[in-house]
């Protein structure tokens, strides 16, 4: 990363230098143009004026060229060389605007590039013209001679802006390093203001993945223990029966244990299992692989209740289900799994002649699902972690009655991928309700 931002940097200065030094070198040369073209102006009307007072052949001074053209282009005097050898300067450019508006300039460029030539031409008012020229140095030949004091200065840049380089690229890198040994105590590292909400995120996402490491060790110790429950019983009921230590009385009630155990033992695994793909889902954003589609949460509320009612016949409980139609946008497998889980709690964790209400209506725009039960109900110290994975408020009970611990965690995957919002609200010895807030269905699914 150093090395990154101090070649950014060089580059920077390079440019920056190259630049100015191209700019500078324009500007400086478009003025000493101008000077020079002045000087010669200047020049030419003092010449006209004395050759028209006294018409004789006037001399160049300090390197300055004289020439006199008559009206037909032919010239009449030149302090360079003899006029009689020289050809017609009629088409000369500057001659030409000179006859044309009374004066004009040109430049022409030596073939070595060294030097260039500035032409000014007056036409005086006896209709010849007054011409005079002067060689002077060009752009190129400037940036020759001054090719090692820019080279020196350019290195001296370059030098103060690798060292500058340096020194920021420290201040910049600086409190990430310290942040990286300091991972766990984050907010110890000064920092300066724009590093900042860099900084928060770098932090919630180590936070995340900490608690993300915990859970995931947490869960595997849980579902090693919750394994090794039915896994043990299995084990010895068989044992027992394989060694004839079991009355031929006593063989059934062996057997339905070992049966009540593995079918305990599958839906843990199942409801692991489920649970492990509903994370899968969340972590890796795949929820436009979930097959959404318009549901009737009544009418899927209502095949749920039917379904259960024989559970609910075991228990002694009652179950009803009301409200009406109402349109959700989901998945229906998830939804049928939200509502068998929140009703088979309800009944689960019931008392004999209790009931089970499931009530889906509309409200504001939204879809309320509501599973209330008058059983055990749940101490408010419990009421926030019944949604964690594993977490029993009676433990006793739950394996009296078959529960993994895993159902409420299940229904809040799903309620999350349904972007829905959920809430519990309960009373020990009175019972419990469980609400969810769907958005209603608003677009058409072809």
């Amino acid at each position: 990363m150093k090395k990154k931002i101090n070649t950014s940097f060089f580059l920077i200065a390079a440019l920056a230098i190259l630049l100015t030094l191209s700019l500078a070198t324009g500007v400086f040369y478009g003025r000493f143009r101008e000077q020079v073209v002045s000087d010669l102006k200047t020049y030419a009307h003092v010449v006209s004026r004395l050759y028209e007072q006294a018409p004789e052949n006037p001399e160049g001074q300090d390197g300055i060229r004289v020439t006199v053209v008559a009206a037909d282009g032919t010239v009449l005097y030149d302090t360079n060389g003899e006029a009689a050898e020289m050809e017609n300067h009629r088409e000369r450019p500057e001659i030409a605007a000179a006859f044309e508006t009374g004066e004009g300039e040109a430049v022409r460029k030596s073939e070595t590039m060294a030097k260039n030539t500035f032409y000014y031409a007056l036409r005086m008012k006896d209709g010849s013209v007054i011409r005079v020229a002067r060689e002077a140095r060009s752009v190129w030949s400037i940036l020759g001679n001054a090719v090692p004091f820019i080279l020196l200065i350019a290195a001296g840049l370059m030098a103060l802006c690798g060292l500058l380089g340096r020194l920021l690229t420290a201040s910049i890198v600086t409190p990430i390093q310290e942040m990286a040994k300091h991972m766990n105590e984050p907010q110890d590292v000064e920092t300066y203001r724009e590093l900042q909400p860099f900084m928060e995120t770098i932090r919630k996402q180590h936070e995340d993945i900490l608690k993300s490491a915990r859970m995931r060790q947490e869960f595997t110790a849980n579902v090693s223990h919750e394994l090794k429950t039915p896994l043990t019983s299995i084990s010895g009921y068989a044992e027992l029966m394989e060694n004839g230590m079991v009355e031929h009385a006593d063989v059934a009630r062996f057997a339905g244990e070992i049966h009540r155990n593995a079918n305990r033992l599958l839906t843990l695994i199942n409801d692991t299992i489920r649970l492990s793909e509903l994370d899968s889902i969340e972590e890796t954003g795949r929820r436009d692989e979930i097959p959404f589609e318009k549901v009737d949460l009544y009418q899927l509320a209502a095949a749920g209740g039917t379904a259960l009612q024989i559970n609910a016949e075991k228990q002694k409980v009652s179950l009803s289900v009301e409200g009406s139609s109402c349109w959700v946008k989901g998945c229906r497998s998830m939804l049928e799994e939200v509502l068998y889980n929140l009703c088979d709690n309800a009944i689960r964790y019931n008392n004999p002649g209790g009931h089970v209400w499931v009530t889906v209506r509309p409200e504001g725009g939204k879809v309320i699902l509501s599973v209330r039960d008058d059983g055990i109900g749940i101490p408010k110290e419990h009421q926030g972690r019944i949604f964690e994975r594993f977490y029993r408020v009676d433990k006793s009970r739950s394996k009296v009655t078959g529960g993994t611990g895993l159902g409420l965690a299940i229904v809040k995957h799903i309620v999350t991928q349904h972007q829905g919002e959920l809430s519990v609200e309960s009373e020990p010895g009175k019972g419990t309700e469980i609400r969810i807030v769907f958005p209603a269905f608003r677009e058409n699914i072809s």
